[in-house]
């Protein structure tokens, strides 16, 4: 089936799970697989797919398991990061292609930091927006030592801006419930552009515990947030909202769920815990849970990346989304920079 612009949807089937993908740009082009993260769709990278499958790549975004039309599983540990690696190898395979391009956001950044640990062999490079490398595995007890200890005290934010992660381990059912009570303001409540403002001051996720959830009392619906044009146009929230309300949020919730197996998966890859091949990273400068300007949080990064470009994009989290100019021309000049060899010719 052809979708605009060019991208066309694809579904490749193994006998151990099922993607949904969109695809544009010549099928012997170089694979470059953009990974979304939560609550997200193969749609947040509606942006960049037709650049990069303009400039002669094969461009790749799938669902990741749990969201959209790929295969949504009803037990937590089939969301460890161990999985959605294989569900990434099986799909570069299923492409006839040895190596990709591999760019993450959110908890996509996780997977391909995860994929460059365990099949080095598999990735010509690897970009990140907003979630920077941890080599001992993507848990918050992992990002807590790098804590920015001004701005949260340890007395009254034991858990820094990651609170959140921790509500779901203690009231995982509470917290997809409020996430479901109304989708469509979940989704306008979600998906806003980054705000100056707000640096320099705690950001809500440190104090969803104390809330019993990420909107209070009132609930997303009862916040009334409009949709923020900036970053999503109505288009855009009704395919959210239409895939987040048919899947709903037990699938993206339970990415937070396996901790302890995400640290093991890492800890059985700590050979290649040193990156060598090319990594840019995104900085989101008003990005404030993945607060990487002031922090200290990109120190693991900068440690055990051997090639490592960083740039900032002004921009909150959802950055391919708010910003995607931004975010292209930063992808496009570390590729011309870092692996030129992999331009098509003609």
């Amino acid at each position: 089936m052809t979708a605009s612009g060019g991208v066309s949807e694809r579904v490749f089937r193994s006998a151990r799970h099922t993607t949904f993908y969109l695809a544009a740009g010549p099928e012997a082009g170089t694979p470059m697989i953009f990974v979304h993260g939560w609550p997200e769709l193969s749609i947040s990278w509606r942006h960049q797919l037709p650049v990069f499958a303009g400039l002669g790549l094969r461009a790749i975004a799938p669902d990741m398991r749990g969201y959209g039309r790929s295969t949504i599983y009803n037990r937590h540990e089939d969301y460890a990061l161990e999985h959605t690696v294989a569900d990434m190898i099986e799909l570069l395979d299923s492409l006839g292609a040895e190596k990709a391009i591999w760019v993450g956001h959110d908890w996509g950044s996780p997977v391909v930091w995860a994929i460059a640990q365990a099949h080095p062999d598999r990735c010509h490079g690897i970009a990140s927006l907003c979630v920077p490398y941890s080599p001992r595995g993507f848990r918050p007890e992992n990002s807590l030592e790098y804590a920015d200890r001004t701005l949260y005290p340890e007395d009254k934010f034991p858990n820094a801006q990651w609170d959140y992660q921790f509500y779901y381990r203690e009231s995982f059912a509470e917290a997809q419930a409020e996430f479901e009570d109304d989708v469509r303001a979940t989704v306008k409540t979600l998906f806003r552009r980054g705000n100056p403002a707000g640096k320099g001051k705690p950001v809500g996720t440190s104090m969803t515990r104390a809330n019993k959830g990420w909107f209070g009392s009132a609930g997303a619906a009862g916040l009334g947030l409009p949709r923020d044009a900036s970053v999503l146009t109505q288009e855009d929230e009704d395919r959210y909202t239409a895939a987040l309300t048919a899947g709903g949020f037990f699938g993206p919730g339970s990415w937070y769920m396996n901790a302890e197996a995400n640290s093991a998966f890492a800890d059985r890859n700590q050979a290649n815990w040193r990156l060598k091949i090319p990594v840019l990273f995104l900085h989101g400068a008003y990005d404030y849970v993945c607060e990487t300007m002031d922090s200290r949080l990109a120190e693991p990064m900068r440690e055990n990346c051997v090639n490592l470009t960083e740039q900032m994009v002004a921009s909150g989290h959802w950055m391919a989304q708010e910003k995607p100019r931004d975010v292209s021309a930063a992808l496009a000049k570390w590729l011309s920079a870092q692996l030129p060899d992999l331009w098509p010719t003609s």
